[in-house]
């Protein structure tokens, strides 16, 4: 049996959702697949958005049944236990339930005219003479070939079917591995107050966390590069000097595991008749890991481009390379500027760790930030910041420790 769609998007999350939707709103027909029975589930991450880049994309404000909680606080605490704050007038974040924030994006995409079907997965793409013209889909043990002008690849980190096509993927020597529990209370934690907790003992390549929620409990969590991401979050809870005292009274009643790109986005986001988006693209902030603003500003552009070309009747490579040049002039220096941090980050000592949180709460360069930060585009409130003497003497710390 053999169908057509103008655009397939593989992946029902919110980056695959996007896509369909930006794609459908331009008058072009699309089909997403997802190989789970409901959209948003299962949910890997911590949903941690910033209000600025949700305004940017236009989706907010969100649903109220969607926000768990907003916040205009930052505590930073080093290995030894060394506090650093940033403070805000007005929430900057929020928490969000991702099952619902999921359905909430494919719902959008649904009244858009975008068709879904779920509990089916995708095997392979359909590769005649190099070019991708569909896909092979498998539901109740049976194959179903769909032809289509354009695929848009928002499968996620497993890249399975990048992989099989011998297409370029992620970087995996860059990929930690995360935990995200959900506990019934927490100690002592602000609540209008995400905590990022530092430490190779803890957390490896990365960082701790706690993200508290309106109604007392608390979604915490870590990644690592090395060792088992479970066995550090327990060290975490009972060890940490700082983090142990606010969640010794706390239960563990949910808890999942899954990878986190940080090494920067893939070489080739196109290829002829396929996009690429999200975390399959490695397009998620080396710094924090998080990937869902980025991913959807660049879905949208994913989007965008595939109607023009199914409307051109071009859906060659060298006219789909126009995504890549438009993302990239959109994120492309603030990804550059986050991997190199990373990188950096990713040197210093626990000793060094300590003695960079302190520099930056004697100089008070929270302040600094609350003036010119932005939480998404980190590169260019770096060079901001970079104008003030006292981020000019944590800077210059940071980049001689981590050239040792």
């Amino acid at each position: 049996m053999e169908k057509k769609d103008s655009i397939i998007v593989v992946g029902g999350g919110p980056c695959g959702s996007f896509s369909a939707f930006t794609a459908a709103k331009a008058g072009v027909n699309s089909i997403v697949f997802e190989e789970h029975q409901a959209v948003g589930v299962p949910s890997y991450c911590a949903g941690h958005l910033s209000l600025s880049g949700l305004k940017r994309l236009g989706l907010f404000p969100l649903p109220k049944k969607i926000v768990e909680n907003e916040f205009k606080n930052a505590v930073f605490y080093s290995p030894c236990g060394r506090e650093f704050s940033v403070r805000f007038s007005s929430p900057v974040t929020c928490a969000i339930d991702r099952k619902l924030f999921d359905k909430h994006m494919a719902d959008l995409a649904m009244k858009a005219g975008v068709e879904y079907r779920l509990g089916v997965r995708v095997e392979s793409l359909v590769l005649p003479n190099g070019s991708v013209k569909g896909l092979v889909v498998s539901h109740r043990g049976e194959n179903e070939t769909l032809t289509s002008n354009i695929v848009i690849d928002a499968e996620g980190v497993s890249s399975n079917l990048l992989k099989k096509a011998g297409y370029p993927t992620l970087n995996r020597s860059a990929v930690v591995n995360a935990v995200h529990a959900e506990v019934d209370k927490i100690n002592d934690v602000e609540s209008d107050a995400v905590e990022v907790y530092l430490g190779r003992k803890y957390a490896p390549s990365f960082y701790a966390w706690i993200v508290p929620r309106r109604d007392g409990s608390a979604k915490i969590g870590l990644a690592t590069k090395a060792g088992n991401p479970k066995e550090h979050l327990q060290r975490l809870m009972h060890n940490h000097p700082i983090a142990s005292k606010k969640l010794k009274k706390s239960k563990i009643f949910k808890e999942s595991f899954h990878p986190i790109t940080l090494g920067g986005t893939i070489s080739r986001t196109y290829h002829n008749g396929l996009l690429i988006v999200g975390d399959a693209a490695s397009q998620v902030k080396p710094t924090t890991g998080g990937g869902i603003i980025f991913g959807l500003l660049c879905s949208r552009i994913a989007g965008e481009t595939a109607a023009k070309a199914v409307m051109s009747n071009d859906c060659s490579a060298e006219f789909l390379s126009q995504y890549q040049s438009q993302w990239k002039k959109v994120i492309g220096f603030e990804l550059a500027v986050m991997r190199h941090l990373r990188l950096m980050l990713n040197r210093l000592s626990d000793k060094e760790m300590d003695r960079l949180i302190e520099l930056c709460s004697r100089f008070e360069v929270g302040k600094i930030l609350e003036e010119c930060g932005d939480l998404d585009f980190e590169g260019t409130s770096l060079i901001r910041m970079l104008r003030h003497p006292a981020t000019l003497v944590a800077s210059l710390y940071f980049l001689l420790s981590s050239a040792i």
